[in-house]
């Protein structure tokens, strides 16, 4: 990144930092906002997956006789019959794969997880493809399967090769055994986190349009069509100009649209083989056969002094993937993260097992991690009497002991302390079961979050006609967060321009290259690629206007003007000053157009640690009797840099915190281990939040710019929402009760025990 194209301290944010509706909420509510399999072809086919019946074994025979039967069945793919594809696992490797072997639809007679598609129907209508799936027989020999994290524990390890991108865990500091042992106070527990499926709105589907001469153009669900163009092209043997995915709407994906899914395998091959246009569609059961938030269990040991001063911290988990990848995320560092300690080791382990390989799900591996330490740091509040906001606070760490480093800015006191007196905090008597209203007992608990403020690499294109109108694109997805309009604002403001006048592109191919929307890192990586091509347009209009006969701009620099109401105006006089239509219309020029590169600062990274952070408050009412818990109140105080967008920022942590409310007291993707499936696999038995399960959330945003990570000073919101907000729940269920819950969910059973 150009220093000189850095944002202007001096120059005042008109829409950046503004409370600006969504740009596309017209299209969203009244339906002209259309997703993946919502965009038709002529003479469309449609397809339909048929499921394996048993987690583990291999396919004797395929019976499909009564299912070509039905009218309008077109083809019936089987590993038998399909056309050729790559054997190697590299050709199926997608941008964000973690180690192993990629599963591969209908390649050989192995099943590898319950619910793994074995054969595609494909007819004139869905209702036909339907109705024929559902006479398919598979004759499949069962082998013996695992599914049982608990039971299979034993056979954790350590993943020989690390995912790109997740932190392993570092290497022991000081003796944390030896310490723990001499500690006066000892708090040594276990966390049970149930796996949870994302459940979108929007379920997976893409839409393989046969545009002639091998030509395709895809809709796919997903987060980032970058990541199914190379999936497409590298497993099909396509040329890059032969392929063009388009995803302009999500309709959530909460981290399972980072990878493509089954069904864009499935409808691409189909159109390929019979040169028709073809759309699959997972059902609602089927979004139960893709990736999931792994179960994982944590265990944590606390040492301590007699004044809750942390002398020994030790971190473990165990998680499950499957028996064909390593998946893996950051569950135990987030403990040294959040608290300064001497003595520290930190373990992370997985368990193969017979199911699909989890995925990312909204701050993967926070939540889990973060829901076992700062449910321990309440317990070691409560072993040695004191406040658990005063205790957090006592032991926080104000730098990153892992990596040595400080952070590059961290807020973390000032939102504990925000929200806490926004929540009435001082008031909480110490002792549990203490407040009480009718049958109900009324608990406060609190707990922190943290989550990583990244960038990575975007190119962004910004083209301004002649007529004032801006456009600028990328080829990132807007998952339902307010990218579009985020962008949109940046651009407006880097040229002076009404947002009214610009036009942000998303989810294209065709787009200057992005990589998948995850991570929280979209508004600092996205916006200050937009930001840095639209100076560049404006550093292109200053040239030609400082060539006009009689310029007012003669020997000037962006630093001595500044862009404002479609203008270029001189700071030090603001009366001289031009249109940006009157300077490319004397310049002889229908657009300017720039394109811009940002990446992280290699300077910056070497130097600062840089995280988003959160303090939740949360109130519960127990009904003593029932074990019915409600949440009454909720503060989520969040530092998270600059606000782009107060309005669109409020939602993103409003949803974050409903997740988190979900895996707290709802969420739970249960396994029956004597099949190896799992069994609660609709919105009917899958139990997420309902507006009655949801107070009024009060969001709170400390205020907080890091220039340091980039131009614009923001760090990004998708994650912070959901960390921290199970831990909350739970210490107010014990402070209410004077029960500690250590697995999650925290159902009727788990509370009345």
């Amino acid at each position: 990144m150009s220093a000189a194209l850095e944002v202007p301290a001096d120059r005042p944010f008109r829409h950046v930092g503004q409370p600006r509706s969504r740009v596309d909420g017209r299209l969203k509510v009244t339906g002209g906002a259309r997703y993946a399999a919502e965009f038709d072809a002529p003479n469309l086919l449609h397809g339909v997956a048929v499921p394996a019946s048993i987690a583990r074994g291999r396919i004797r025979r395929i019976d499909t006789e009564a299912a070509v039967a039905v009218p309008g069945v077109v083809h019936i793919y089987t590993h038998g019959n399909r056309p050729p594809i790559p054997a190697s696992d590299q050709d199926y490797q997608d941008a964000v794969a973690p180690p192993g072997k990629p599963f591969r639809p209908l390649f050989n007679d192995q099943i590898l997880f319950s619910g793994q598609p074995v054969a595609l129907v494909v007819a004139e209508t869905l209702d036909a493809a339907t109705y024929a799936a559902s006479l398919v027989r598979v004759d499949a020999e069962a082998e013996p399967h695992e599914t049982n994290l608990e039971r299979n524990r034993f056979a954790a390890y350590v993943p020989p090769e690390k995912r790109s991108g997740i932190a392993p865990p570092p290497e022991t500091r000081g003796f944390p055994d030896a310490a723990f042992n001499v500690a006066p106070v000892q708090i040594r527990n276990e966390y049970h986190v149930e796996s949870e499926h994302h459940n979108p709105m929007e379920p997976h589907a893409s839409t393989a349009i046969w545009e002639g001469d091998g030509r395709l153009t895809v809709y796919d669900k997903i987060q980032g069509v970058m990541n199914s163009h190379a999936y497409i092209t590298g497993i099909f043997g396509l040329d890059a100009d032969q392929v063009h995915v388009l995803s302009p709407f999500v309709g959530g994906a909460f981290g399972s649209g980072l990878r493509p899914q089954y069904q864009l395998f499935l409808a691409v091959m189909a159109t390929l083989d019979l040169k028709r246009s073809v759309r699959v569609v997972l059902s609602r059961e089927q979004m139960f056969t893709i990736g999931y938030r792994p179960e994982t269990i944590n265990s944590i040991a606390l040492g301590a002094n007699a004044d809750g001063t942390l002398r020994a911290l030790k971190h473990s988990a165990i998680a499950r993937t499957s028996t064909f990848e390593d998946y893996q995320e950051v569950v135990v560092n987030w403990s040294n993260l959040l608290y300064r300690c001497e003595n520290v080791g930190l373990d992370y382990k997985l368990v193969k097992l017979d199911t699909d390989t989890p995925c990312d799900m909204r701050a993967p591996g926070a939540p889990l991690g973060v829901f076992a330490i700062e449910t321990a740091m309440d317990e070691l509040a409560y072993a040695v009497k004191r406040d658990p906001l005063e205790l957090r606070t006592q032991n926080f760490a104000d730098t990153d002991e892992i990596e040595g480093k400080p952070f590059s800015t961290r807020s973390l006191r000032e939102a504990c302390r925000q929200g806490a007196e926004k929540f009435g905090w001082s008031g909480r008597p110490f002792e549990p079961r203490s407040m009480r209203e009718g049958k109900e007992l009324i608990g406060w608990g609190m707990a922190t979050g943290i989550w990583e403020a990244m960038m990575t690499p975007h190119t962004a294109r910004a083209c301004l006609t002649a007529d004032g109108k801006l456009e600028v694109g990328t080829a990132t997805a807007d998952i339902g967060t307010g990218t579009y309009t985020m962008l949109t604002q940046v651009a407006a403001d880097a040229l002076g321009l009404p947002m009214e006048a610009v036009t942000a592109r998303l989810g294209d191919s065709r787009l200057p290259k992005a990589p998948v929307e995850g991570g929280s890192w979209t508004t600092a990586s996205a916006g200050t690629a937009v930001h840095l091509a639209c100076r560049k347009v404006a550093d292109t209009l200053l040239g030609h206007a400082r060539r006009m006969p009689g310029s007012p701009f003669a020997n000037t620099s962006l630093d001595h003007v500044t862009f404002a109401d479609g203008r270029i105006v001189l700071r030090a006089d603001p009366s001289k000053a031009m249109t940006l239509t009157e300077v490319m219309q004397a310049a002889g020029v229908p657009q300017v157009e720039a394109e811009e590169t940002a990446e992280p600062d290699p300077a910056m990274k070497q130097q600062f640690s840089s995280y988003t952070h959160s303090a939740v408050f949360a109130e519960v009412r127990v009904d003593e009797q029932l074990g019915v818990v409600r949440l009454t109140r909720i503060v989520s105080a969040v530092a998270a840099g600059r606000i782009v967008n107060p309005k669109t920022a409020r939602s993103q942590i409003i949803g974050g915190v409903v997740f988190g409310v979900g895996m707290a007291l709802h969420e739970e993707s249960m396994l029956d281990h004597r099949l190896g499936r799992f069994m609660n696999h609709n919105l009917a038995e899958y139990h997420v939040p309902s507006a009655a399960d949801i107070p009024d959330i009060d969001v709170l945003f400390v205020d907080e710019v890091d220039e340091r990570l980039n131009p614009l000073g923001v760090k990004g919101l998708g994650e912070i929402g959901i960390v921290g907000t199970a831990a909350a729940i739970g210490n107010a269920i014990f402070h209410a009760t004077g029960k500690r819950l250590r697995h999650l969910p925290m159902t009727l059973e788990r509370v009345r025990g």
